[in-house]
Order: C-alpha cells, then structure tokens, then sequence
C-alpha cells in the first residue's frame, strides 16, 4: 500500500484513540461509563444508532443483496426503518418516562424489576455471551474485508489492528466515546460511499479504464461519457427485475421483519443510548432520525453499491481474482474497488471500511461489558455505580471481553458461530417476554423465564439443524434419499451421476427450509419457507401467555431491588418500596 494511504488510515486511527483518551478524563463513574451521564443528544444518540445498526453489516450484507436481487433488496431496512419508528412510538415513552428505570444501565434489569432475579441473571447471561460473539463476527468479517480489499494486508494484520484500536478507544472511553466515535465513522463512512465508493465503481463499469486517475475524475467531458457508457452497461447486462422494487416474495419481507423488528425492542446498544438521552422526546427524536437513515438513504446506497460490483463480475473484471471464477457476492464491492482504486483514494476507502466495522463493534463490546457488570457480577456482590472502583472494575471487565472477543475472532468460525447463535436465542427469547412486561399488566416470573429459554432454544436448534449446503464429506446418496418427499418430481436415485445427484439436492435445499436433525431421525420443511425467529417467537408467546395465566406471580410488584443487589442501588427509597 502507498505511504500515502497509510498515512491517511494510521491519522484517521490517531483521531479514533485520541477521542477514547479525551472521554478517559471526563468520565467520572459508571454513570458516565455506561450510559454517557444521561445527556446526550438526539443528533448523536441517532447517528450513532444507525451506525450500530447499519454500520456492521453495510459494507458486506447490503452489497451483498444487491449483487444478488438488485434494487429489491433494500427492502431488509426498510424493516429498520419499522422497528426504529415502532420503539419510538411505543417503547421509548414506556422505558423513558418510567421513574423506577431512571438509574438503569441495561436492558435486563427491566426483567428484573418486572420479574425476579433469576430471569434478570438469564437475560443478562443471554446478553453478555451474544453481544460477545457479535463483537467477535464484527472484528473478523471486518478483517476479512479488509485483507480482501487491501492486497498487501494480510488477515492477522487486519484482525489485529481493528480489534486493538476498537478495544483500547472503547474501554478509556466508555458509551461517550463510542457514541462520539460512531458519529465520526458514520461521516467517514458515508463520505468514502458518497464521494468515493459509489461514483468510482459507476465510472468503473463503463469499461476501457484500468485504474482511474485524479485527472480523469476531475475531467468534465470525460465524467460525461463514461456516465453513459455505465449506464448503458448496466441496463444491458442485468436482468430487468434487477432495476425494480417488487423482485421479491413476501416471505422474504416477512422473514427480514420477524428477524430485524424484534431487535429494536431488546437490543442492549439500544437501551443503553435510551438511558443516554435527555428525555423521551430527545430520544424519539433520536429513533425518528435513525429509522430515515436506514431507508431508504443507506439502504439504496448498499444495493446499489452490490449492483455496479454484479455487473463487474459479469463483464468479467474480476477474471483470476477468484478461486474457479465464482464470485462471493459479498466481496463483489471489494473487489471492484481494488481494481480501480487511485493511490490516496485506498486510504480513504479503507478508513470507510474500518468505521463500518468499528461503529458495529464497540457498541457491542459496550453492552456485553454493560450485560457482565450490571447483570451478572452484581447478582452476586453489591455494586456502588457512584464508586471510583466501579469505573475501573468496568474497564477492566470491557478490557477482558474486548481481549477474549479478539481471540474468538482469530478460531475457527464454527466456534463464533455458536456465539452467533446465542444472539439469535436473545432476539427470539426476549422479545415477547419485555412486550409481556411492558404492555400487560399481568405478571409471571415462571413464564418470562421458560418463554424466554425455550423460545430461544426453538429458534437455535431449527438454525443449526437447517440444511443450507451440501457439507464436506456428506455421503450424497444418504442426503438424496432423505430429502427425496420434498424433490420437485419422482426421480430414480440409482440412474444420477454424482454430479446429477449433487445438482439435484442443492436445487432442493435452495427452494425449501429444510431442517434434519439426525440424532432424532427427523427432516421436515418449515411451512413456505419462514425464518426459524418466527417459530421460535410462537413458542416463546404460546408459553408466555399461557404460563402467566396458570401461574401469576402472588406479589404485585417484584422489582429487581427487592430480589438482589444491583449497580441501581442509588435509586430512591420510594420508587423501590412502590
């Protein structure tokens, strides 16, 4: 890489660390640690509540679904722009005007002061080991990204660069550093897209450039031309539903909303920065602000970015870049860029990249940190939040989880993958418990608890018994007559080739949700193809309800207080005795 690329990405890291050592003088205890001292405002909390929710994934989920459906698939944030809009109408006034929650640094100890202690203890469990994992996927689908952008950084080098620099400025600053560094990684992020990442790769499509120069960018009759011959090229090369918002079934809408919505409403970064707000209007406002972030301006940017990188591949500009010639539709954009990309202009896009990640990553490294000291440590010993070793014991425990999340991105990504599933136990285990809570007036410790166990373990054992791909090793004519009920027509097994026979699962595991679960004996197929967040969130509802009802709790009110010491000792005597 050009000295001139490092120096801009080693001063863009500089300014990221000096933000974390700026907030290292300023916090004061846990207040400030965790949730910013209560005083943030909209313009930052919604920024950096789109960089969290957007930040992470953009680069590689949107891009994606652009290389593979087009324009359709900015319809995944439209869902955000939902479930941004729905916590602030319905959720926000509920946790933000509540006076009982004023001192709360985390999302379950609402379970606790709606319920008792051993639900607040699993839902922090749940919290910490799934905001652990995702921190780990962010730092190495980051690095991944990165060394597959970059030729002359290698993995190692990326994995170690970005967890360091996330780690270190997350744990002097805490939630103000984060959220302050987000808004920055959002300008950097969008500037790299805006000004670099979307017009180079436009230009790039229309061919008879290798590597576009200053003067070329800065050449009006040349930008005239190339524009033209891009556009031409993408409307000869894609198909035409490539170009429009209706190439997509409605269960693709239904799986992204049960998955993507329910996040909004137990997403531990979200109520740490809804404990950070003002009031409860600086904090609609904030949601208000996040939800139009999120589509269609970002959502319209990341497919169209997927877009330019598919009609690359299929000019073949990425010929002997790929092991057998396969494009991954992930790392379509990377490509592109590297392909094209003038010295000084890689610095920046590299920058971008690292804010997308780091914006997604610290906040998560935050509320796993939030989820051990707040829900866990406190179960078991009385934290003072207003005490100096508080501030220390919750850097100390950020430092430790930044350090293992690391470690965990560097093994092998079966192992993050059951981190990663843990977090799909958290969306599909809790959102019905907090609606329970929030929105009815009948309570039940019993089934908060085993609506939120169950749920969870529905949606966990359907992910990792779905049959996706045809695994390493998998005996195909076993895997054949397994699946052969859900075959489109009868066929003679015996009469296939192997290649036959291969082409002909992988037709039927793409078409139909199949799950088999060996150690039982069983395969069956998910009705119309619905994600397994939808069978997991009815188990956890059909539990809920039926299991408050059988068995309410025989006390009106058991707040967290009255079941175990926490980090909000310091509230008021009267709100703990309501």
């Amino acid at each position: 890489m050009h000295y001139i690329d490092l120096s801009i990405f080693a001063a863009y890291m500089l300014a990221m660390l000096g933000v974390g050592y700026y907030f290292l003088k300023k916090n004061q205890g846990a207040e400030d640690y965790y949730v910013g001292g209560r005083t943030m405002s909209s313009g930052h909390i919604g920024l950096s509540v789109v960089a969290t929710d957007v930040g992470g994934g953009f680069s590689i989920g949107l891009g994606g679904l652009g290389f593979a459906m087009g324009l359709s698939g900015s319809w995944m944030l439209f869902t955000g722009l939902l479930g941004a809009w729905l916590a602030a109408v319905f959720l926000i006034p509920k946790v933000k005007d509540n006076p009982a929650f004023a001192n709360f640094f985390t999302f379950p100890q609402i379970f606790g002061h709606y319920f008792n202690a051993r639900v607040a203890l699993l839902a922090g469990i749940i919290s910490a080991i799934g905001y652990t994992g995702f921190t780990s996927s962010q730092i190495l689908a980051g690095a991944k990204l990165a060394s597959g952008t970059f030729i002359d950084l290698d993995l190692n080098t990326a994995l170690l660069v970005m967890g360091i620099m996330a780690v270190v400025y997350t744990v002097m600053g805490g939630l103000k550093a984060v959220i302050y560094t987000d808004t920055i990684q959002w300008a950097i992020l969008m500037g790299g897209l805006v000004f670099i990442g979307i017009p180079i790769s436009f230009l790039a499509v229309g061919g008879g450039i290798e590597h576009l120069s200053f003067a070329q960018l800065t050449d009006p009759a040349f930008l005239a031309a190339q524009s033209g011959r891009s556009m031409a090229a993408v409307r000869s090369t894609l198909p035409p539903e490539f170009l429009s918002l209706s190439n997509i079934t409605w269960q693709q809408i239904v799986n992204w909303a049960i998955t993507i919505i329910p996040i909004w409403f137990v997403g531990m970064t979200l109520y740490q920065r809804i404990y950070a707000c003002r009031d409860v209007k600086t904090a609609k406002r904030a949601w208000y602000i996040a939800g139009l972030f999120e589509w269609p301006i970002m959502a319209f940017m990341g497919v169209s970015l997927g877009i330019l990188a598919r009609v690359a591949a299929e000019q073949g500009m990425f010929d002997g870049m790929t092991a057998g010639g396969v494009v991954d539709p992930e790392t379509g954009l990377p490509m592109l860029l590297r392909s094209v990309l003038p010295v000084g202009l890689m610095g920046l896009m590299l920058s971008s990249y690292f804010s997308a990640i780091l914006s997604t990553a610290d906040s998560c490294l935050m509320a796993a940190s939030g989820n051990i000291v707040t829900d866990v440590l406190s179960h078991f010993r009385r934290i003072d939040p207003n005490d100096s070793s508080t501030l220390k014991l919750s850097q100390l425990v950020t430092l430790l989880v930044g350090a293992f999340a690391l470690w965990l991105a560097t093994m092998m990504t079966n192992v993050l993958d059951l981190m990663l599933y843990s977090y799909a136990f958290m969306v599909s285990g809790l959102f019905v418990p907090v609606l329970g809570a929030l929105f009815w007036k009948k309570r039940s410790s019993v089934a908060a608890f085993w609506a939120m166990l169950m749920g969870g373990v529905v949606t966990v054992v359907l992910q990792v018994f779905m049959l996706a791909s045809i695994g390493a090793g998998t005996d195909m004519v076993l895997l054949a007559k397994q699946l052969q009920p859900y075959f489109a027509e009868a066929v003679n097994l015996q009469a296939l080739t192997t290649p036959e026979l291969q082409a002909l699962v992988n037709q039927t595991l793409s078409t139909n949700s199949l799950v088999h679960i060996p150690v039982m004996g069983l395969t069956f197929k998910l009705p119309y193809n619905l994600n397994p967040n939808l069978f997991g969130l009815s188990t956890s509802a059909i539990l809920y309800f039926t299991l408050t009802i059988l068995y309410p709790d025989k006390e009106k009110n058991k707040t967290w207080q009255k079941t175990t010491t926490s980090a909000t000792t310091s509230l008021p005597q009267e709100i703990t005795q309501s």
